[in-house]
């Protein structure tokens, strides 16, 4: 039996899975608000008190935070995750901590063809490196390194890397985002849940365009991002809109910067959560432009697979099937 964990700053994804003929089967599976609980721990123990918890032969957990010497802070949650700790609490022995994009990555090769959309119709599929991007509650990166045999998972904390402005917009956005966070600004302050909030608000003091009525009378605990995109896909608000444009644009420059970085040549997999939700705004052209617009590699990164992931389940699958490998 293998336990597996998605572990983020919004939400935890615990399941148990068993083998069967060399594919896994979910026996259990519970989500859980990860700010409610204090530890992990006291989440595996919610996770027991729902589930028959049988003997675990290994365990597998990816998590939101950078793995170091087997132990993890994790970045957005005041969690501290240790392979020792578990492996004194559960048990078990065969426990690996995988960043939560390592988990992920390996997740990709387990989706199925239904469960992907194709953003590079030119592409051409070549066995090489792959690389994952996943804008979520951060913005998580990953990669899948290829040995000629087999891929093998490597965690990043790219996502927190310097933003680099592509246009005058661009200039002016990191201007003002200097003013909120005079340290250090990374893509992760545009590349996620909270980045699209912070690029509407950008757009609407640069005087863009008026409020639509809709973000004039937000109710307390609405997501302010969620209903900016409803506002720019279903009613084409065009303070909405370009929000959207301009976050599909940095995001596709981001995606190709670590294409670069990666050598992918197999392909880059954009994973989390937002992209599903916004595919008409990244089917345009707004993001491949981004993506391949870097001067003399474009015909090179004209020719890698860009895909969009469906499966919210990625992470999960990823972990259970490195723990599996782990047997």
């Amino acid at each position: 039996m293998i336990l597996a964990g998605d572990i983020g700053g919004t939400k935890t994804n615990l399941a148990l899975f068993e083998a069967e003929k060399g594919k896994l089967r979910v026996v259990a599976q519970q989500q859980y608000a990860s700010q409610k609980y204090a530890t992990f721990s006291e989440v595996i123990e919610a996770f027991k008190k729902q589930s028959v918890m049988p003997a675990i032969d290994a365990a597998c957990f990816g998590i939101a935070g950078p793995i170091i010497e087997g132990r993890c802070e994790t970045t957005n949650l005041p969690w501290q995750i240790s392979t020792q700790a578990l492996q004194d609490f559960l048990g078990v022995k065969k426990i690996r901590l995988l960043n939560d994009l390592e988990a992920t990555a390996y997740g990709m090769l387990y989706v199925t063809d239904e469960e992907f959309i194709d953003l590079n119709p030119t592409a051409q599929m070549l066995r090489g490196n792959r690389a994952v991007i996943a804008a979520g509650t951060g913005l998580g990166e990953g990669i899948l390194y290829d040995d000629g045999a087999r891929y093998h998972p490597i965690g990043s904390e790219g996502g927190h890397s310097d933003f680099a402005p592509l246009s005058p917009q661009q200039d002016d956005l990191l201007k003002w985002l200097r003013v909120r966070y005079p340290e250090h600004v990374s893509y992760e302050r545009m590349l996620s849940g909270p980045g699209i909030s912070a690029l509407y608000a950008f757009l609407l003091e640069s005087g863009f365009a008026p409020q639509p009525q809709s973000m004039l009378h937000l109710k307390e605990g609405e997501d302010r991002s969620a209903i900016i995109s409803q506002c720019a896909l279903d009613d084409g608000d065009p303070l909405c809109v370009e929000t959207l444009r301009l976050f599909a644009q940095i995001y596709g420059a981001e995606a190709g910067n670590l294409a670069l970085k990666s050598m992918s040549l197999g392909g880059v997999y954009i994973g989390g959560g937002i992209a599903p939700k916004i595919l008409p705004i990244l089917t345009d052209s707004h993001f491949m432009d981004a993506f391949v617009g870097k001067g003399r590699f474009e015909k090179m990164l004209r020719r890698i697979p860009v895909r969009v992931c469906l499966n919210p389940q990625t992470a999960l699958l990823g972990a259970a099937y490195f723990a599996h490998d782990m047997l």
